[in-house]
């Protein structure tokens, strides 16, 4: 069982920055890929940034050269930093965990409870 828990959700001034937080907890396996996704209002949810367990970061168009996402693998948690914030950032920010227990074997996905993020013009 894994438990995530994201911070650092809010209200952000268009321009500004932010940084999300989110702490995973429970059974970790050392092949994982942490990230973030967000969801707008009737929309899907998409890709912001994820990040291995080797360190290898993949970023959305959207969020690419103003955004960093980073992990801390003795904490279980990993960062997201957008900076020059937009009102398009304005949505639900979720933390994601993808892992699995040996290569090629079972895939596990757990999700946080999401975060609002609402940036102001």
């Amino acid at each position: 069982q894994v438990q995530l828990a994201e911070s650092g959700g809010g209200l952000a001034q268009a321009g500004g920055s932010l940084r999300l937080s989110c702490a995973a907890s429970g059974t970790i396996f050392s092949i994982n890929t942490m990230g973030w996704y967000r969801q707008f209002p009737g929309k899907q949810r998409e890709l912001v940034a994820t990040i291995t367990s080797g360190g290898s970061t993949n970023y959305a168009d959207s969020v690419k050269g103003r955004s960093t996402i980073s992990r801390d693998n003795a904490k279980g948690t990993v960062y997201l930093e957008i900076n020059s914030l937009k009102p398009e950032d304005t949505a639900v920010y979720y933390c994601n965990l993808q892992q699995q227990k040996w290569p090629g074997g079972p895939r596990y996905d757990d999700w946080g409870q999401g975060t609002q993020v609402t940036v102001s013009s």
